[in-house]
């Protein structure tokens, strides 16, 4: 089960940071080049790792993904089990049963894995399906906040910061703990 949890939380944080990554190389797509003209435009970052681990939104949604991924895991166990258990079974009476009672056992495990297999589909996409969609919600209250944020900080740029894309950071423009506290307190406010 850790080993699931501990996927969770990296398809999350990569989604997030692919999300972010994605949206920022598509706004720039029509000027890839630094505008000379705004020599003084400022740059501020946050540490998306920080908003991941204390921006209750998030965490809830994590939680509640979490706990989509353990019912679905204990679905998914309830099938092998079954199928299992029919498949001891045949082991321990085959040699006891007519052919027709063992050729109607073997279709039944047949019939039974191929409902795994398929319900570990269904929910492979499911869980994809919803993952996107809840971090969907996360990236745009995160922008919403992050829009408000700069109408008095006025930033030409506010990115996340990722350990493989930043190489350097000046710590002075970091608006990680404003970000989170900003968030969490609207957060707050709507629920």
């Amino acid at each position: 089960m850790k080993s699931t949890t501990s996927l969770i939380n990296g398809i999350l944080a990569a989604a997030i940071v692919v999300l972010f990554v994605l949206h920022f190389t598509n706004a720039s797509t029509p000027s890839t080049a630094v505008s000379v003209k705004n020599a003084n435009a400022q740059i501020a970052y946050f540490e998306i790792d920080s908003i991941q681990n204390n921006y209750e939104f998030f965490k809830e949604v994590k939680a509640a993904l979490q706990s989509k991924d353990q019912q679905n895991t204990t679905t998914l166990t309830a099938l092998k089990n079954e199928y299992i258990a029919k498949y001891q079974d045949l082991q321990k009476y085959g040699q006891s049963l007519s052919p027709v009672d063992v050729s109607n056992r073997q279709q039944e495990l047949v019939k039974t894995e191929k409902n795994y297999a398929a319900k570990e589909q269904q929910f492979a996409a499911e869980m994809q399906e919803e993952s996107y969609k809840r971090l969907q919600e996360v990236k745009k209250k995160i922008e919403e906040y992050l829009a408000a944020y700069n109408k008095d900080k006025k930033f030409a740029y506010i990115i996340s910061n990722n350990p493989d894309l930043i190489y350097y950071k000046d710590t002075a423009n970091d608006i990680t703990a404003d970000i989170i506290k900003g968030l969490n307190e609207a957060y707050k406010n709507k629920k």
